[in-house]
């Protein structure tokens, strides 16, 4: 693969993944919904066309028709072509919204409970990559200082250090999470959920971290420049802090490529099988679980939109990834830290 192709596929993901958190940062402004509010008479509606040329074939400012439910058994909708709702923009703080409560623009669609799905969608991108990235950067904060401590003094405090690690290893992480998730009380409100999920997404991401930190701290602490910052006086924190672990920076900056789609997929499991956030709080998770039907697949395809959207995150990072090793591990073989 040439230098090229890798740069133009990793601006590419970097694109992706910067409109996707900018939409999630924004989505207060975004959204011309509140993700919880309801429109009865709008169940499982399709996605609002916006318009901007009338019957009359004139261009007018971007409007919409609103949706008639032709048969409700089945939540069949056809367009109102005889109305016309203009779209309000810049109002109430928020980009666009509509002027009629009976019409309300619906980009991607509603729920079944007659819920925005683009609302919920970045209202629970905050959730979802929130939960992941916080997770990822604890983990590699704990694996770091693990590997650290374990590469550096090495003797007892190395193998004590590593034998913990192995046996988090070791553990199907999806089963302990799932089996750690069910010993838990069924109701806890969103912020113990997040914490919960939190707690046990970082100990179970550390420990590969943790040995990777390790055999770069073991095999950079005898080169030349950490011999010659240790005789010119630097103390043990200064030399590692300073001076080792900045070599594990390519190495920390590609497992957090890694564990971000990994707990993203993890939350939407647990969410899926009713074991994460519980169902007003809008998350990937929870969305796909209301979509877990078949007829969804075929009669509401827009309600598998966090699908699509965790593709995408997962995508983009996995590009980012495309550097390859030997350009983030510095002096470091992949052989050296399996070892």
């Amino acid at each position: 693969m040439s230098r090229s192709t890798i740069n133009v596929g990793s601006a590419a993901g970097l694109f992706v993944l910067g409109t996707i958190l900018l939409g999630a940062t924004l989505a207060p402004v975004l959204t011309p919904h509140e993700p919880d509010v309801r429109f009865d008479r709008l169940l499982n509606a399709p996605p609002t066309a916006i318009h901007i040329v009338d019957s009359n074939g004139r261009l007018r400012a971007p409007f919409v028709h609103p949706w008639i439910r032709v048969n409700q058994l089945e939540q069949q909708y056809e367009p109102d072509h005889s109305a016309e709702v203009p779209l309000i923009w810049f109002t109430g703080g928020l980009v666009q919204s509509s002027d009629d409560a009976s019409a309300p623009l619906l980009l991607l669609g509603s729920d079944s409970f007659g819920r925005d799905v683009f609302s919920r969608l970045l209202y629970g991108a905050r959730v979802s990559l929130g939960l992941s990235i916080t997770a990822a950067v604890l983990a590699m904060g704990i694996g770091a200082v693990f590997g650290a401590l374990a590469g550096y003094v090495g003797g007892a405090t190395d193998v004590a250090l590593m034998r913990m690690t192995e046996f988090v290893i070791v553990l199907p992480a999806m089963y302990v999470v799932l089996a750690l998730r069910a010993v838990m009380p069924l109701v806890l409100t969103s912020r113990d959920v997040f914490l919960m999920l939190l707690a046990i997404f970082a100990v179970l991401g550390a420990p590969g971290i943790a040995r990777g930190v390790r055999a770069i701290v073991r095999s950079e602490r005898h080169l030349d420049y950490a011999a010659a910052a240790s005789s010119l006086g630097a103390s043990h924190v200064r030399l590692l802090v300073r001076h080792l672990l900045p070599s594990a920076s390519g190495f920390l900056a590609t497992q957090a490529t890694l564990l971000i789609p990994a707990f993203i997929i993890a939350e939407a499991t647990l969410s899926f099988v009713g074991l994460g956030f519980p169902d007003p709080v809008p998350s990937w998770g929870t969305m796909l679980h209301e979509a877990s039907n078949l007829r969804a697949l075929a009669d509401f395809p827009w309600l598998l939109s966090p699908a699509a959207a965790m593709f995408l995150v997962v995508f983009s990072l996995n590009v980012l990834v495309q550097r390859g090793p030997s350009s983030v591990l510095g002096s470091t073989t992949l052989q050296s830290i399996r070892a």
